[in-house]
Formats: C-alpha cells, sequence, structure tokens
C-alpha cells in the first residue's frame, strides 16, 4: 500500500492568490468581442515607448543567460535615489522580494502582522514558512498604525506596511510612521510596500528612503516597475534597505530572477521621464472624473492616492461584478479583501473610465443625468 504524499501544514490556512479575469478568458466565457479590463491596476496608456525599444534590442542576445546581479539597473537605481547600489535589490516583480524576505526571516516560531483588508500576498508567504500571521482592523479605510505597533511580542519578526494600501488607496503619514517607527524594537523588520507611490500627492507622505540613509536595519522598502512604467508583463520590482537586509534575501534569491528582457526595460524606462509625467497627470485627471461621476450616481468611494478607486456597491456587489463582465467591463471584487460590498476599479482612459460609468449606471437603474 502506497501512502499519499504529505503537503506542509502552512497550506491549511493558505488561500491562492486570485488574479483579475483576463480580458481573453471573458471574451470566451461571455461570447463577447469587445472588453475592457479595469481589474489590476495595470497602465492604461501602455509601456514606456524607450523600455518597449530597448526590449527589442536586447531581444538578439536572448541566447545568453542575464547578469544575476543586475549591475546595470541596480547601479542607474542608486543613482536615481542618491543611495550606494548595496542598498538596492530587484527581484521578479515586488511579489518575488516579498516571497525572498519571507524565505529569508520567517520560520515556524514567528509572528507576521498585516493589516486587515491589505494585500493578499503577505499572508500567502507567511503562511508558506509555517509563520504565525496577526492581522489588526482597518481605521477609516485605512492602516492603523498604532494596532500594529501594539500587536508587536517578541516573536514578530516582520510587519508588512502598505502605503498605499491596496485595495483601499489610503496613505498612513509621516507623522503616523514616525510614530509608530519610535515603537517598533530592532529586531522586527519593516516592510514599505509603496508599490503606488508615484501616483500620490499629499504633503505629508513620509519619505521612508531617509531610514535607509540613517543606516536604519530593520527597513525594507518595495516599489514597482507594473505600475507607473506599465511593465506589469515583465516582472519588475526593486527593494531598498540595509546592505545586511538585502544579503539575507540574496542568500534565497533563485538565480537569474531578474530576465535580461526586465533589465534592459527597466533601464530604459528609467530614463523615459516623459512617460512617467504623463501617466501621472492623465491618472489625475482621470481620477478626479471618476470621482464626479461616482457623486452623481449617488455611491460612496473611499479618496484614493493610486491608480484605482475602491466603490462601495452595496450586498449586491458581487451580482454587478457579474454584470459588469457580460458588459465587457472587468473590475476587482473586494469580497478577497474582507469588504464585500466593495469593488476596486482602476483608473483608465477617459473612454474606458465613461464605459465603467455608463455599465455600472445602467446596471444600478441610476440615472448619469447632470
Amino acid at each position: 500500500m502506497t501512502q499519499n504524499v504529505q503537503r506542509q501544514r502552512g497550506l491549511d490556512h493558505l488561500k491562492p492568490y486570485v488574479p483579475g479575469k483576463p480580458v481573453e478568458e471573458v471574451k470566451r466565457e461571455y461570447g463577447l468581442d469587445d472588453v475592457i479590463k479595469l481589474a489590476s491596476n495595470e497602465n492604461p496608456l501602455g509601456t514606456s515607448p524607450k523600455a518597449v525599444a530597448a526590449m527589442r534590442e536586447a531581444l538578439a542576445r536572448i541566447n545568453v543567460y542575464p547578469d544575476g546581479q543586475s549591475y546595470d539597473l541596480r547601479q542607474a537605481l542608486a543613482r536615481r535615489f542618491d543611495l550606494p547600489m548595496e542598498t538596492v535589490t530587484v527581484g521578479n516583480g515586488a511579489d518575488g522580494l516579498i516571497m525572498e524576505l519571507c524565505m529569508a526571516f520567517l520560520d515556524e516560531e514567528s509572528e507576521v502582522i498585516v493589516s486587515a483588508s491589505s494585500f493578499p500576498v503577505y499572508d500567502i508567504y507567511t503562511y508558506i514558512m509555517r509563520a504565525e500571521l496577526v492581522k489588526t482592523p482597518l481605521k477609516d479605510y485605512g492602516l492603523d498604525l498604532e494596532a500594529m505597533a501594539d500587536a508587536v511580542t517578541e516573536r514578530t519578526r516582520v510587519i508588512f506596511v502598505c502605503n498605499p494600501n491596496n485595495p483601499t488607496g489610503t496613505v498612513v503619514t509621516a507623522d503616523e510612521v514616525d510614530r509608530f517607527m519610535r515603537r517598533i524594537p530592532e529586531h522586527v523588520l519593516v516592510v514599505f510596500d509603496e508599490a503606488y507611490y508615484e501616483f500620490v500627492d499629499a504633503d505629508d507622505y513620509p519619505t521612508t528612503m531617509d531610514y535607509v540613509r540613517e543606516g536604519r536595519q530593520n527597513v525594507l522598502i518595495l516599489r514597482t516597475f507594473s505600475k507607473v512604467y506599465g511593465l506589469a508583463g515583465i516582472r519588475l520590482g526593486y527593494g531598498i534597505g540595509h546592505p545586511d537586509v538585502l544579503a539575507c534575501l540574496h542568500q534565497v534569491k533563485e538565480p537569474f530572477a531578474v530576465n535580461l528582457l526586465a533589465q534592459a526595460a527597466g533601464l530604459a524606462a528609467l530614463g523615459d521621464s516623459a512617460f512617467l509625467e504623463r501617466t501621472v497627470t492623465t491618472n489625475c485627471v482621470e481620477r478626479h472624473f471618476l470621482y464626479g461621476e461616482l457623486e452623481r450616481l449617488g455611491l460612496f468611494y473611499v479618496s484614493s492616492h493610486t491608480n484605482f478607486v475602491m466603490v462601495e456597491i452595496g450586498p449586491q456587489a458581487g451580482d454587478v461584478v457579474e454584470a459588469l463582465l457580460k458588459a465587457g467591463v472587468i473590475v476587482r471584487p473586494c469580497g478577497g479583501y474582507d469588504l464585500p460590498d466593495f469593488v476596486r476599479v482602476t483608473i483608465g482612459e477617459r473612454g474606458q473610465n465613461e464605459r465603467f460609468v455608463h455599465s455600472l449606471a445602467r446596471i444600478l437603474g441610476r440615472s448619469e443625468q447632470r
């Protein structure tokens, strides 16, 4: 008799990450020809043209392995932020860096503190490493840093601070972060996930890079090329922290974690300030357009510092998401974030935003009259 293969205990609590439905899947499932995706916070303007050109050029070298150290890209990021290159690492998306840091710092004796209704990848890799997950409640749809600091114990190893938070779009301020950091002991690694920081227009947004410049050893900052540079498809993220922290990540990093095309694209994208500025400007204009339309529909939304808006639909949110799919509009239900009455909509171009609003108004039976 053969014995069944036993899975590890961390999988008992793990809910796999469910990405937004791909356009082609919705077309097949609903028999549609025209579908827009406003579910995954992708850049509606496409990709940095300089990055596309760099990838085309790099295709001629695709037969060779990439630089395992990503030297040129790390050097360019270090110059961008006026930091030593030893404080910069890159990964297979910010998700890849989250995986690395969980592998490097967590075990069965560890605790991880996250906020409720935040990025679920934190939960996934915590459970994979069999660590204990401690969740603190939201406060006004934002992270409650005081509650997170209160939850710290001797077993706490990592705290994830998603700022701006996904899916709520809220930020914690510089003063809140300073008070929080004064309470955090040195044995706890604070991870500031700033995937959407380029979209933030708030004078009181924290400059977390200062902690790295001061030499603080228990801070790691995560950012990504996926959003503002439109490079979600190649999976490229970067981290900034003390060299001793990054050395631990490098010990568990897979060989050639960042592929040749990603390195070329990232390097070129950093030099494309025009595309970055156009993306940020378009997002700001269209975010306020969406605000106005949602207000006309009488819908509550959470003010956002990102390229998405979380909208309260009510108990029928799941049915509305399904009806939007049938109309060829993909949005993100927030039930998986423990916010079942809400949906998250990516801010698109004007035509996409108008289509979302028109479809939503029709489904809800509400007037769009101005």
